[in-house]
């Protein structure tokens, strides 16, 4: 690695990996090396838009190229435990998109693989580094809500954009761990990462019965240490486009956050747009257009972050370490909906946290 720049390899073609791709092309101290997708048409097409040299279909490949600092998993949930050894073994520092992993015993082998190592296990949530959520919590920081109590987050829309998140055994669980947690780890990072003490949650399957076993709409209660509050809303139920806010609640001040709102255009489509290189899949009709949506996401700010981080050996805002809690608290929300208030810290079994968190439901 050459002390000002990183080389990073994407695993993955798809709508974030597009993001991440994007997100590096903003950034003068990255390069996008290669990309890997088990796909060969697919994975040459990606290199071809993006102007990347190398594509293979083999991520052990990917993750042994010398050009290759950082490995950027924007693959299935299914991959990214397989995908973060593979390249903690090839002394790769290593960006996890979220979930970290489908299981509490994949998320201790991706953190024991890259601890051993001695490379960074980064977890890509990408909300912690959206402006608007970011100038949320400095307001709470300075004292200018005064002691808050409650950190409200919601994430919702139609249904995912691939066709892998309907399956829980690629995907670990159903809307709760796909967008949920965003919101759980948006609470935690906003009141300084306290310990959760107890999980209440509800789940189910209200619209899209016939395409997965599992929920598609959830919520969840936590209530932290110091008698502070997360309450989060997920769901793949909701028609209309993206709907992503936040509200941060305290004894002398409260504010909300409204990524898609605010500084969008309204636009009406009869054929829908793209994000990304993506025609996301819920664009048509009228919806609230960003002038720059990924700016607007976070993706590019925390990949910044992150490159920072391997240049300069710094830990990163959001570790693997963050990615195992808030994979903690999915398993005590599933818990909780089936029997009623958890408590914390959780107890499981070697074979409970073996399996992905539904099945605990």
């Amino acid at each position: 690695m050459a002390s000002d720049h990183v080389g990073i390899g994407i695993v993955g073609s798809g709508f974030i990996a597009a993001a991440h791709a994007e997100a590096f092309s903003r950034l003068p101290r990255a390069t996008v090396r290669a990309v890997a997708s088990r796909s060969a048409e697919r994975a040459a097409e990606f290199a071809a838009r993006w102007g990347i040299a190398a594509w293979l279909t083999d991520f052990r490949e990917l993750a042994d190229r010398p050009d290759v600092d950082v490995v950027c998993v924007a693959a299935p949930n299914a991959l990214h435990r397989d995908i973060t050894v593979a390249a903690a073994q090839a002394g790769k520092h290593v960006i996890c998109e979220k979930p970290l992993a489908r299981t509490l015993r994949e998320a201790d082998e991706m953190i024991s693989a890259c601890a051993a190592a001695g490379v960074l296990l980064m977890y890509a949530e990408e909300i912690c580094f959206a402006p608007k959520y970011v100038r949320a919590k400095e307001l709470a920081d300075e004292g200018a809500l005064g002691e808050v109590y409650l950190v409200r987050q919601t994430e919702q829309h139609y249904g995912p954009h691939s066709d892998w998140f309907w399956d829980p055994e690629r995907s670990g669980g159903g809307v709760l761990m796909d967008m949920g947690c965003h919101g759980i780890e948006f609470a935690r990072w906003v009141l300084g990462k306290p310990a959760a003490r107890t999980v209440t949650a509800e789940v189910g399957t209200f619209v899209h019965g016939s395409r997965t076993q599992l929920e598609d709409h959830a919520i969840v209660t936590i209530r932290f240490e110091g008698n502070r509050m997360g309450l989060v809303e997920a769901s793949w139920a909701k028609p209309g486009g993206m709907d992503d806010r936040a509200e941060i609640a305290g004894s002398q001040g409260i504010t909300y956050a409204d990524l898609m709102r605010g500084s969008s255009l309204s636009t009406y489509s009869d054929v829908g747009y793209g994000y990304a290189g993506e025609k996301a899949p819920d664009t048509r009709g009228w919806t609230f257009t960003i002038f720059d949506e990924l700016w607007h996401s976070g993706i590019p700010q925390e990949m910044d972050h992150f490159v920072s981080c391997v240049l300069n050996t710094a830990t990163p805002q959001e570790t693997g370490a963050d990615g195992r809690a808030v994979l903690e608290l999915i398993y005590a929300a599933y818990r909780a909906a089936r029997t009623g208030r958890v408590e914390l810290p959780l107890q499981l079994s070697e074979q409970e946290a073996a399996q992905p968190p539904f099945a605990l439901l």
